[in-house]
């Protein structure tokens, strides 16, 4: 038995209670689709547009601004106004994604749903975040709607939470506070690290493909590349899915997520894509044959085996394209055309190939090096955290 699985069977031997979460959390609103039963107490917090949201933000302040995304700020007291709140609170977004916060304080909170406990002496804020956090993926599936999701309240009002006797609670509390303080320090010496790698990477890069002075022909994109410019989405595709037997070819726009898939192909050679539009301009991927491009993608394709699809995208990531130098905010087939690349011998291409795949991995592969560490530890204190908040239902 392992010491978290010994705490749970000190801490409540005989199984735990469980309630709706109705009957134990207020919200900031009457929601459509409940009986009046479910919510008898409703506390309003003034929320804030997300285009007004950031306006507030200073370097300094005691007052947190609450997000409904992964941004994170402050302000002050006086700026925030009428629109400051005050009280210990776990927050999600009515819209987007599932992103479970906890504050305690005062606060501005974007539009996000605030829960908090009807009786703490019950069931402690905290227990509660901690407890939301781990069903992320649960209250992520709540979520729905054709363009911005929404969740459906009633399916959140109707899980069912744990509630041990408010010592085990804040005791637990207390061992996950702790290891989440300790995972942050861990990790942030890793990422730290990290960091330090991708600077010695980007060096070695640089140094690897510095040409000055050397003898190699240097030619535009136009001359040696053949230049194509995604379209619209094909009809018969899934966005966001996993592959199917049938829709198995991915289609990729500006970003480096796979936008979708579908049943058949454009690209059917290994090749350099550049985002073209937007505030992504001049990002720089490689993706292997047999894709669809879309709208704001350019794809780079070699005319002759004479250049590697992957030096290219080695060389174009380190010239930083997207540069006032060199580039436009919207860039077309013509402004990549004029792109100049030094053209090595091709066994030169597949040295420098070789060496920058294996410091690209170091640095970027989840799988292997700091990477894989990172994402280890984070597996590693969400298993535990998991552990420290499952229960079984109490045994009359």
């Amino acid at each position: 038995m392992s010491k978290i699985e010994e705490l749970i069977q000190y801490y409540c031997p005989n199984g735990v209670e469980f309630k709706k979460l109705w009957e134990v959390t207020a919200w900031d609103k009457k929601f459509n689709g409940l009986d009046k039963h479910m919510q008898k107490k409703v506390i309003n917090y003034p929320y804030v547009l997300a285009n007004k949201f950031k306006e507030l933000e200073l370097k300094k302040g005691n007052v947190i601004l609450l997000s409904t995304g992964n941004f994170i700020g402050w302000t002050t007291e006086e700026f925030a106004g009428k629109h400051l709140c005050e009280g210990e609170i776990v927050a999600i977004p009515w819209g987007g994604k599932a992103n479970v916060k906890y504050c305690k304080g005062k606060f501005v909170t974007a539009d996000n749903r605030i829960a908090t406990s009807l009786d703490t002496k019950v069931l402690m804020n905290k227990f509660l975040y901690y407890w939301m956090l781990i069903n992320t993926d649960l209250i992520e599936s709540f979520y729905r709607g054709s363009g911005i999701k929404h969740p459906s309240m009633k399916s959140v009002l109707t899980m069912e939470i744990p509630i041990p006797p408010p010592p085990k609670q804040q005791e637990i509390v207390s061992i996950l506070d702790k290891f989440t303080q300790l995972e942050a320090e861990l990790e942030a010496e890793l990422e730290a690290e990290l960091e330090a790698r991708r600077t010695q990477y980007k060096f070695y890069r640089d140094q690897l493909l510095n040409f000055d002075g050397k003898d190699v022909e240097w030619k535009t994109l136009g001359e040696v590349c053949v230049i194509y410019t995604g379209g619209e989405a094909p009809k018969n595709s899934i966005k966001g899915e996993t592959p199917s037997e049938l829709l198995k070819y991915p289609i990729y726009g500006n970003g480096i997520e796979i936008y979708g898939y579908t049943d058949s192909y454009r690209i059917d050679k290994d090749a350099v894509t550049i985002s073209s539009i937007g505030a992504n301009t001049g990002a720089i991927y490689y993706r292997e044959a047999y894709f669809t491009p879309i709208i704001r993608l350019k794809v780079v394709i070699p005319k002759k085996d004479n250049i590697l699809s992957k030096y290219l995208f080695y060389y174009l990531s380190s010239i930083n394209i997207n540069s006032k130098k060199s580039s436009v905010p919207n860039m077309n087939a013509n402004d990549v055309k004029k792109l100049k690349i030094p053209i090595p011998l091709l066994y030169e291409q597949e040295r420098i190939v070789s060496i920058l795949d294996k410091f690209d991995a170091l640095v970027n592969d989840i799988s292997v090096g700091l990477p894989a560490e990172i994402a280890a530890r984070r597996k590693q204190y969400e298993y535990y955290r998991g552990k420290l908040l499952s229960f079984k239902s109490i045994i009359n």
